[in-house]
C-alpha cells in the first residue's frame, strides 16, 4: 500500500522552555520545506492548540533563531490537556485547520499530554524531548540539558572564586525536578566535594557529614556541595541547616534557579535539536506516529510514547562512581 502523502505538519513547544527549542523548530520548518511540506506553528503550546492560535512558518520566519534560548513560539503549562474536554478542543483545532501531522516539543508532562492525545485523534504525532532535566527515557540526552550544565558550571566556577577567599560550606542547588541527572553532571564538571540527588534516598546526612569532615581534614577551605532541587525548590537550605547542626560549620546556599533555563544554547544542543527536529519530519513522512524521537549511542531511535512514559530513566552508575571517586 502506498503511504499517504503529508502536505502539512504543525509544531508546538510545551511546558518548561529549554535552550535549543528554537533550533528544533528551525530544523522542522526547513526540513519540511525541503520535502515540499507546509509547516504550521502553534503558539503557546497546548493552550494555543486548544484555542486555535496558529501561524504559517517558512524558512525565512525561522532565520536567526538558532542561537536564541527560550522558544519564539511561546509555551504554556495547560492543565486542560489532562481532561477529555480539553483534548477535544485540541482535536477540533487540528481538524478545522486540516493538519495532517503534529510535532510536539517538550518534557515529561508534555509527553503525557501527547500520549493521551495520540490515543484520541487520527493525526500522527511525533514527540521531540526537550528539557534541562534530561529525565526522558528513550534518548541519551534531551535538548537543553547540555546548555543548563554549562550554565550551572560557569556559575559555580565564579562562586568558587569567592569561596576560596572566605572559608565556609557552599551548597549550590540546581534544577532537575525529581531526578539528579543535572546535579550529577554538574557535580562532576565543577569538581564538587559531594552531589546530592533524589535517587540517593533520604539517609544521606550522616554520609555527607563524614565526606565533608574528610575534605576539611585534607585542607579544603570551602567544600562545594551540589544539590538537586527535588520536588520542592529551596531544599538545599534545609540540608545545609542539618549539616551545620552536626558539624557546626558556617554555610552559604545559592539556588541557581531559572538562570539554568535561559541563555544561548550550546553547539551540542543546537546539533541535537537539529537532528531530532529533522528526524521528526522524516518520521511523519514515513508514517510513524505515537512515538518519541531520541538519540541513543549516536543513532536516531524511536520509542513508543507509552514505553517512554512507563520506563523511568536510570542514572548512569559509572558517573555515580566517578563522582564519588573524584570527590577526595
Amino acid at each position: 500500500m502506498t503511504k499517504p502523502i503529508i502536505t502539512n505538519i504543525a509544531v508546538l513547544t510545551s511546558g518548561g522552555d529549554a535552550p535549543g527549542m528554537n533550533a528544533a523548530v528551525r530544523a522542522i520548518v526547513r526540513s519540511g520545506a525541503a520535502h515540499g511540506i507546509e509547516i504550521i506553528g502553534i503558539r503557546r503550546g497546548y493552550a494555543g492548540l486548544c484555542q486555535g492560535e496558529i501561524v504559517l512558518l517558512n524558512p525565512r520566519s525561522v532565520a536567526n533563531i538558532l542561537h536564541l534560548g527560550g522558544t519564539f513560539l511561546g509555551t504554556s503549562r495547560y492543565q486542560e490537556m489532562k481532561t477529555v474536554e480539553g483534548r477535544k478542543k485540541a482535536i477540533e483545532t487540528l481538524k478545522r485547520n486540516g493538519i495532517e501531522g503534529l510535532v510536539i516539543i517538550g518534557g515529561d508532562g508534555t509527553m503525557q499530554g501527547a500520549a493521551a492525545l495520540a490515543k484520541e485523534c487520527s493525526v500522527p504525532i511525533i514527540c521531540v524531548p526537550s528539557t534541562i532535566d534530561n529525565d526522558i527515557y528513550g534518548t541519551d540526552y534531551t535538548i537543553g540539558f547540555d546548555t543548563a550544565v554549562n550554565t550551572a558550571v560557569s556559575a559555580i566556577d565564579k562562586i568558587r572564586d569567592t569561596a576560596e577567599s572566605l572559608p565556609r560550606l557552599f551548597f549550590i542547588e540546581v534544577m532537575g525536578r525529581e531526578h539528579g541527572f543535572l546535579a550529577l553532571e554538574v557535580g562532576i564538571a565543577c569538581g564538587a566535594d559531594a552531589v546530592l540527588y533524589p535517587e540517593m534516598g533520604s539517609d544521606y546526612i550522616d554520609i555527607l557529614c563524614q565526606t565533608l569532615t574528610g575534605s576539611l581534614r585534607r585542607g579544603k577551605l570551602s567544600p562545594i556541595i551540589v544539590v538537586a532541587e527535588g520536588e520542592a525548590p529551596g531544599g538545599a537550605v534545609e540540608i545545609a541547616q542539618k549539616v551545620k547542626a552536626t558539624l557546626g560549620i558556617d554555610y552559604r546556599v545559592c539556588v541557581l534557579g531559572y538562570i539554568q533555563r535561559g541563555g544561548t544554547p550550546t553547539a551540542r544542543d543546537r546539533v541535537l535539536a537539529s537532528k531530532l527536529g529533522a528526524a521528526a519530519v522524516g518520521a511523519l513522512i514515513e508514517g510513524k506516529s505515537g512515538c518519541l524521537v531520541g538519540e541513543q549511542k549516536c543513532a536516531i531511535e524511536f520509542t513508543p510514547l507509552e514505553e517512554a512514559l512507563v520506563h523511568p530513566k536510570a542514572m548512569d552508575s559509572s558517573k555515580v562512581q566517578l563522582a564519588d571517586m573524584l570527590a577526595i
